[in-house]
């Protein structure tokens, strides 16, 4: 196992590999922008270096920076948690060539799977079926319109090195299609430095499940079921769930040998999910690959009882994984919402700010991964997640009974927040029936 570690990312996930580190007994050396300078969790790390100002391409974004706090640490590994570097190549392989551990997949797999294209492909020769769509990537609106026509509308159109919703836009004909492909080019570009687009087509009606796996350095892989992440806005994740409501049995299985096979195709080790669509009559098709611990990982632990991050460095320090897939049993049900500093009546505006109260629910079946506090500034630089609620009970109705509870105990005062919205959907009939799609929220909240 590794003495010591640097954790190359900042907020709650920071908080919940520090807290691993610290029972694994391994030290822990922490980043921070000076826009996060006195940040609570820092002081539970072993040591804290400053990497740069608040922008993120000067801080936690800065490879050299970052590099040249590990080397100054003397650190034997690197965890990025998610976000910013965490399904970088590039990054992954400076680490390798400095003989600094990357906690994560290889730089040639984060190749393979950080390409959108690529991945399709990869699925594709693993046997998966993939969302019908154009060979590759696009090369000018023209070609779009003609994949669009092969495949039918609706059809999204997809940065072929996006995530998190960005580079995305749906055309419903030739006239949006045109305009949605210069958009979706535009922010790809701006982005992620590729404006390559490939064109799929809209499943209506569809779930988003995804299966977590874990894959070591001796050739052992297993998956860790399934997660419900069909609550969304536009094409960001906001509530989660394991199991799935509509998933069985026979499906869990099927899902969980072709994510496997996905895996094995793009020799993966360490965590990552596999994403899939579900359409109502119980077709999946792969959409891509998530080289990293997910932001709703917390679920899955719940329900299955291992430590997927405790894993995570195992794995990279070169131990076996600690069972097997036969070991995994997934019982019970968690559900986790995203707690968002967003103005969700406004749009989902981002809401920055000091919060002046913050009064957390307990109780029997609940979780709280969070690192803010009264007192504390939520930045305008970074992401809005400042707490992931989590609640685990025997049943999914005991479940959403303890969520509604926590929800209403759990008071943010300083900026808005999502926690208003999340009470309304968790008395929602569609939602509690589990009779819901990927447009659930955009129909009900946002018009």
């Amino acid at each position: 196992m590794f003495s010591r570690i640097l954790v190359a990312c900042r907020g709650e996930i920071a908080l919940r590999i520090i807290r691993a580190c610290r029972e694994l007994g391994i030290e822990t050396v922490a980043i921070f922008s000076e826009a996060d300078r006195g940040a609570h969790y820092l002081e539970l790390a072993d040591h804290a270096i400053c990497v740069g100002p608040a922008s993120p391409s000067e801080s936690y974004l800065n490879v050299a920076r970052i590099l040249s706090a590990a080397e100054v640490a003397d650190v034997e590994a690197i965890h990025p948690g998610y976000g910013f570097l965490a399904e970088n190549a590039h990054f992954a392989e400076v680490c390798e060539s400095c003989n600094i551990k990357f906690i994560g997949p290889s730089s040639r797999t984060l190749q393979l799977t950080g390409n959108k294209v690529e991945a399709r492909r990869l699925a594709g020769e693993s046997r998966v079926l993939v969302v019908p769509g154009s060979d590759g990537a696009v090369a000018g609106e023209e070609e779009a319109v003609e994949a669009a026509h092969r495949v039918g509308y609706p059809v999204m159109l997809k940065a072929a090195a996006g995530g998190g919703g960005r580079g995305m836009r749906v055309a419903h004909n030739d006239i949006s299609l045109r305009t949605a492909y210069h958009a979706a080019r535009s922010e790809a570009e701006a982005t992620f430095g590729d404006g390559s687009i490939y064109v799929e087509k809209q499943i209506p009606r569809a779930r988003h499940v995804e299966i977590q796996i874990l894959a070591d350095e001796h050739g052992n892989i297993i998956h860790l079921g399934e997660r419900d992440c069909t609550i969304q806005r536009r094409h960001q994740k906001l509530v989660e769930e394991a199991p799935s409501p509509v998933v069985n049995e026979r499906l869990r299985y099927e899902f969980g040998r072709a994510a496997l096979r996905v895996a094995r195709a793009a020799n993966y080790t360490n965590a990552g999910t596999v994403e899939f669509l579900l359409d109502p009559e119980g077709h999946f098709y792969f959409i891509e690959v998530n080289a990293r611990i997910q932001v709703e990982h917390p679920v899955t632990e719940m329900v299955t009882g291992v430590d997927i991050v405790k894993e995570q460095m195992r794995i990279a320090a070169g131990e076996p994984l600690t069972l097997t897939q036969r070991q995994v049993i997934v019982q019970g049900a968690a559900i986790e919402c995203r707690i968002n500093a967003e103005d969700y009546s406004n749009g989902f505006k981002p809401s920055s700010g000091c919060i002046t109260e913050f009064t957390v629910p307990g109780g029997p079946g609940v979780r709280l991964d969070t690192h803010a506090y009264p007192g504390y500034t939520v930045s305008p630089y970074y992401d809005s997640l400042i707490a992931k609620l989590v609640v685990y009970k025997p049943t999914r109705q005991e479940a959403i009974q303890c969520m509604r509870r926590a929800l209403e105990e759990f008071r943010i005062e300083g900026v808005k927040t999502t926690i208003p919205l999340y009470a309304q959907v968790f008395q929602n009939r569609r939602f509690v029936d589990g009779h819901f799609d990927t447009s659930f929220i955009d129909s009900l909240y946002l018009g």
